[in-house]
């Protein structure tokens, strides 16, 4: 049976009413850390859920639960209790009244876990509950030796960024059907849209956006069991195919924690710009793929799919300072903000007098690196002048040129896109854009640390990007909460 649309007004109603028949008589009471549970709440218009997963039931058969009180029931059990598991939490709602009428259910008439599990079937966009099969051939591989203290895992295919991001320019990319879409439609078009009219997004036309990847612990070993009967044959170790709880995984160096994990490698996209340092999109790869490799993915994805704003800077750390990505996103129109690699030290030369230091600061012939002075859109240039000129002053003994303002030189981005960004790294400007990229840091730590999504004990990638996106929620409402408080 299809399920039947209850407006938010309808579910606020709901609440008063079943506050007042169970907590004025004295027996219960609210103490004032439930406000903010209520508030946020309140305030959270998720009815829409029922519309847009109305095609995945049935038309005959028994009603089923409220979409919309599963989905907000679940967003409560993460602000409230997310280490906990779904059995336990059916319990939780059992044992306080308040948690049940906030999710919309009444006291006692609550949903078994296995109501909760179809729910989430619903939001998944695939039969299988991971991407890929469960059954697979393992490989002998090498004991891995750990890299140098602070170094993060090298790529394990060097240049395979370049040959992914070859082939995009070259074909460029569909868009292919990702069993997360549904949840990035439904979390774009109904929290997104929120947080962006609230002012939280900050300038939608002009967008700075920030990527990162940081480790995700599923499980402490790779989890699997024999498909054959090799070892009641007496076959101690043979190469059959083994059934994985968790295929999508692997293991992976974790470079905080300088060991190795088993589980993703969650790369984020957030708003740079936000001052609440809001999440916008997730991308889970296994746990062996660099962070470069994750961004070529994620960033092509959530272009294809992120429709309330144009992003116009793109904000990365040293880990993606690859020429390729460069080229990418100029491309798709956007001025890449990437710190460099101290991978190479040696100044290079140009044409005349004037060499190129490591960081793409002009370098004159005694020695001193030359400052920026301001960029020349029409011919896409960056302009350098002596670093000892002030005004019509020139403190050089030996200066270089007789011109009045002292010696010049111009860069071209189109010569190398990494070494002379749009805007120079050693400007104020850059520096000024560029301290916004921990905000995707921030963004991390609130979904690892606050919102203990590592807690989860999920064998599968569908229930892993559920739980993700729940928590992405909650810092959203936490924003609400947040402006509304001030207002």
């Amino acid at each position: 049976m299809k399920p039947v649309f209850v407006p938010h007004e309808a579910y606020q109603n709901f609440v008063l009413n079943q506050l007042n028949k169970h907590y004025s008589d004295g027996i219960l009471t609210l103490v004032s850390s439930d406000w903010p549970i209520i508030t946020k709440l309140w305030i959270t218009d998720i009815s829409y859920i029922t519309t847009f997963l109305s095609d995945e039931y049935s038309v005959k058969g028994p009603a089923p639960r409220d979409p919309a009180s599963m989905l907000r029931s679940y967003i409560l059990f993460l602000l409230t209790n997310p280490t906990i598991g779904i059995t336990k939490w059916v319990d939780e709602l059992y044992r306080v009244p308040l948690y049940a009428i906030l999710s919309g259910f009444e006291p006692g008439d609550i949903p078994g876990v296995g109501t909760f599990y179809d729910f989430f079937n619903r939001l998944w966009g695939l039969e299988f509950d991971n991407v890929k099969p469960n059954l697979k051939h393992t490989r002998k591989k090498k004991r891995k030796k750990k890299p140098k203290k602070g170094k993060k895992q090298a790529p394990t295919n060097p240049g395979i960024v370049k040959k992914l991001i070859a082939r995009f320019l070259r074909d460029g990319a569909k868009k292919k059907t990702l069993p997360a879409d549904r949840l990035f439609e439904f979390f774009q078009s109904q929290i997104l849209s929120v947080s962006a009219k609230l002012g939280l997004l900050d300038n939608l036309e002009s967008l700075s956006v920030a990527g990162d990847g940081t480790p995700l612990v599923t499980a402490s070993f790779p989890r699997s069991k024999s498909s054959c009967d090799c070892y009641a044959q007496g076959v101690a170790k043979c190469n059959c195919p083994r059934l994985y709880s968790q295929p999508d995984c692997n293991s992976g160096w974790d470079s905080s924690r300088e060991k190795y994990y088993n589980g993703y490698s969650l790369y984020m996209i957030s708003a740079c710009d936000s001052f609440y340092d809001l999440p916008l999109y997730p991308r889970l790869h296994p746990a062996s793929r660099h962070d470069s490799v994750c961004f070529v993915t994620g960033s092509i994805e959530f272009a294809q799919r992120f429709s309330l704003g144009t992003i116009n800077r793109f904000l990365l750390d040293a880990a993606h300072d690859a020429e390729a990505i460069y080229e990418l996103l100029e491309h798709q129109g956007i001025e890449a903000f990437i710190d460099l690699n101290p991978r190479t030290k040696a100044n290079f030369s140009s044409e005349g007098d004037i060499k190129i230091s490591a960081k793409g600061i002009p370098i004159c012939p005694i020695g001193k690196e030359m400052k920026p002075n301001g960029y020349d859109k029409s011919q896409n240039r960056q302009k350098w002048r002596c670093s000892l000129a002030n005004g019509a002053k020139n403190s050089c003994k030996n200066p270089c040129s007789k011109a009045k303002y002292g010696r010049t030189f111009h860069t071209f981005s189109e010569d190398n896109l990494r070494l002379f960004p749009k805007t120079a790294r050693s400007s104020d400007k850059w520096k000024f854009v560029y301290k916004r990229r921990t905000s995707v840091e921030r963004s991390n730590k609130r979904e690892k640390v606050d919102y203990h999504l590592e807690a989860g004990r999920h064998r599968s990638t569908k229930m892993w990007y559920i739980r993700l996106y729940g928590i992405m929620m909650c810092q959203h409402i936490d924003a609400w909460y947040s402006v509304k408080k001030i207002q």
